[in-house]
């Protein structure tokens, strides 16, 4: 057996010989959780065996991550994984034993050849989206998908290292202030809110992989992994160099917000469109027997790469190593020097560092050439007439309901009708079809059904009675949350339509005014009739997490800074102030008061400032860390949307169809659409949609029954 090298002195100086009745041959690679290791099952099997350095093995929380870890391999196990052969995580030292994968991963491969080919990465990228198709299907999200944990296996890229990944129903959380991942490759929710990422984030790490594979650096890229996590936030991508087929799509992956992402099946779906106007095998992987096998690299003083599947936590301790293995069936590519992917902090452990504030929708995309396909110009489709259209962004997509339509999906570029689906005419105040679940949910006019539809046709998928709810449905990621009169709280999977639990509040006629991934906020009134008492409910097992009473008529509003706020209003309906109850129990940690009451104020929570546009026309910025009003702007609308807020703007709408925009750091007025009145002057506009702000476009919609889209760089032309 082959001498095994020391990794330093102490414990891990003298490496164990033997994983379970596994002898391990030679070590393949090392990482800041373990070391990964050759070894042979005995029928002779090659395995990848990774045993856990013995300082994480003596630390119980680690221990809890790695059976997390073995559990999730074992879920996901398949054609685009490393399948799991046997594992004991409770062991002295815990290790997995993985099935071992011959090929350099994806890091390897583009640091010695350079940026792939075009038909290297379609290849590529057909086989990430169908290997993430599989591991959310499993109910795990890999939160860290990174080139290194990419294996190009000669029939398929392969994903390894599950080491932070979390099941669904984990009950494992992510400590308060403390971030896991490696930053280029990270989503934003994962430095905003890493209570609440899901599959979502895997889709935003496979653009930023794909953009690596494309141009052998990141969409963001710097020496600084703080920067980089900023970059990550609040700048736009970068994908120049990436092909122009591909550009769109990976853009789309590079959404700041998850619902603006593709799924993995929509984006295999997108594949074979782009796929059918080139030759139609451009995304199946070669197969066994095909010709043009990566032909061996130049002799190197560097030891060949052994492959791997069993993660480290970082990429293979030597990092000048060729690609190697026989029958390679990736093209080969001309030698570069590549761009060093900065600023990876791939620890095992945990990585900490200061939550970035959360600064809402996505920024500006850099501009694309006009008549390109990622070129935006002004646009306006008529939907209906007398009555808004209101609508949401979801996958990709700009989706829309009004009089007479239940949904329509609308591209968000140029406002081209991707589909419609009609329906007869009913209530004026129809909210938006919204995406969960991987599918488009619509409520027909009459409040009597809610239709879950394939996002891509409009065709139903299935549909469920909601009549007894009375209005009070409400999507996160997941699920359906609905609830009844009688205080009945009932949990749908968005995904088939069947219910996943029931739960009874004490108080009846609840309320559902708020509801993220990581919880829904449900109101109901207290006993003296006066105050609102604030139920935490957790989505996925409807479990009461708190109940706490808040001053007022409380509106939950949002999540910031480890509480849940509520703007709090007086008998008169004012709003007066924003109560925070400890996300924890629900105490009120925190009263902030407004200035002066803002009558009927709808409020929006945007990077810990509530912005307020109250009838009359008064709009006011409050920030919630200072408690201070920021600002006070009168504007010309007695009667507006709710606003909408990014990093340059806040935005509403106007009874006559106006979209007006302000500073969101002054109040000051920037610009205006112009009017889009109903043809019927007689006709009154019961309810105003807020607009859609995503990518640095505003979307809206005016009672002459159109939907529209402007730049948000610049107001002033509007």
């Amino acid at each position: 057996m082959p001498s095994r090298p020391s990794i330093g002195s102490g414990p891990e100086a003298e490496l164990p010989e033997y994983a379970g009745h596994y002898r391990l041959e030679e070590r393949l690679g090392s990482g800041g959780m373990g070391v990964v290791h050759l070894a042979r099952s005995a029928a002779g099997l090659p395995l990848a065996v990774k045993v856990v350095h013995a300082e994480f093995a003596r630390d119980p929380e680690f221990r809890g991550r790695f059976r997390q870890e073995v559990a999730a391999a074992r879920r996901v196990s398949g054609a685009f994984t490393a399948p799991v052969v046997d594992a004991d995580p409770d062991a002295e030292r815990p290790w997995m034993a993985t099935l071992y994968i011959p090929g350099p991963t994806l890091a390897e491969h583009v640091k010695r050849n350079g940026p792939m080919s075009l038909a290297q990465l379609r290849h590529v990228t057909a086989g990430l989206a169908e290997a993430l198709r599989d591991i959310h299907r499993a109910g795990v999200v890999h939160r860290d998908l990174k080139p290194s944990n990419v294996l190009l296996a000669e029939d398929s890229p392969k994903v390894i290292d599950f080491g932070i990944s979390r099941p669904k129903d984990s009950e494992l959380r992510t400590e308060t202030g403390k971030l896991i991942g490696t930053p280029p490759f990270m989503a934003p929710e994962q430095f905003r809110r890493p209570r609440e990422v899901g599959p979502a984030a895997d889709v935003f790490a496979l653009g930023s992989v794909l953009v690596h594979a494309a141009t052998g650096r990141g969409p963001f890229d710097s020496d600084s992994p703080y920067l980089v996590a900023y970059q990550v936030v609040h700048d736009e991508p970068d994908v120049t160099g990436v092909p122009d087929d591909l550009a769109p799509l990976v853009l789309r992956c590079l959404a700041k917000e998850p619902e603006g992402r593709p799924t993995p099946d929509e984006m295999m779906a997108e594949l074979r469109r782009i796929s059918a106007r080139y030759d139609t095998q451009a995304f199946i992987p070669a197969q066994r027997g095909t010709p043009d096998p990566v032909r061996p690299a130049a002799a190197s003083k560097s030891p060949e790469p052994k492959g791997t599947s069993a993660g480290t936590g970082e990429s293979p301790a030597e990092p000048g190593r060729s690609p190697g293995g026989p029958g390679r069936r990736w093209p080969r590519l001309p030698r570069r020097v590549a761009v060093p992917l900065a600023g990876t902090l791939a620890l095992g452990g945990a990585l900490a560092v200061a939550l970035l504030p959360h600064t809402g929708d996505d920024p500006a995309p850099r501009s694309a050439p006009a008549g390109s396909p990622t070129a935006f110009h002004a646009w306006s489709r008529q939907l209906g007439s007398d009555i808004p259209p209101v609508c949401a962004a979801g996958g990709g997509a700009l989706r829309c309901s009004a009089p007479g339509v239940l949904a329509a999906s609308v591209n968000p570029l140029d406002g081209t009708l991707q589909w419609l689906r009609k329906t007869p005419a009913g209530s004026d105040s129809t909210p938006a079809p919204v995406m969960s679940g991987g599918l488009l949910h619509a409520i027909t006019p009459d409040g009597a059904r809610l239709l879950a539809l394939d996002p891509d046709t409009g065709r139903s998928r299935w549909s469920m009675d909601v009549s007894r709810y009375q209005g009070q449905v409400r999507q996160t990621r997941e699920t359906v949350l609905l609830a009844a009169p009688d205080g009945t709280l009932t949990g749908v999977d968005s995904a088939t339509g069947k219910e996943i639990w029931r739960h009874r509040l004490p108080q009846p006629r609840p309320l559902i005014p708020y509801a993220d991934a990581d919880g829904a906020y449900v109101t109901t009134q207290a006993a003296d009739g006066v105050n609102t008492l604030v139920s935490a409910v957790d989505p996925a097992t409807g479990k009461v997490r708190w109940q706490h009473r808040s001053p007022g008529a409380a509106t939950p509003v949002g999540v910031f800074a480890g509480a849940a706020w509520c703007l709090q209003r007086n008998g008169a309906g004012e709003a007066v102030a924003l109560v925070g109850h400890r996300l924890s129990d629900g105490v009120v940690s925190r009263r902030v008061p407004l200035a002066l009451p803002l009558p009927e104020a709808k409020a929006t929570l945007h990077d810990g400032r509530v912005y307020l546009l109250a009838t009359g026309g008064a709009l006011v910025a409050q920030d919630l860390g200072t408690g201070k009003q920021l600002w006070r702007a009168e504007t010309s609308v007695s009667r507006g949307s709710a606003p909408a807020v990014d990093d340059r703007g806040v935005y509403f709408t106007s009874p006559d169809g106006r979209l007006l925009a302000t500073s969101v750091t002054t109040g000051t007025p920037l610009g205006q659409t112009r009017p889009r009145p109903a043809a019927r002057p007689d006709r009154m506009v019961a309810e105003l949609g807020a607009p859609v702000v995503v990518g640095g476009r505003v979307y809206g919609s005016g009672p002459d029954g159109s939907v529209f889209g402007v730049a948000g760089s610049r107001p002033e032309d509007w």
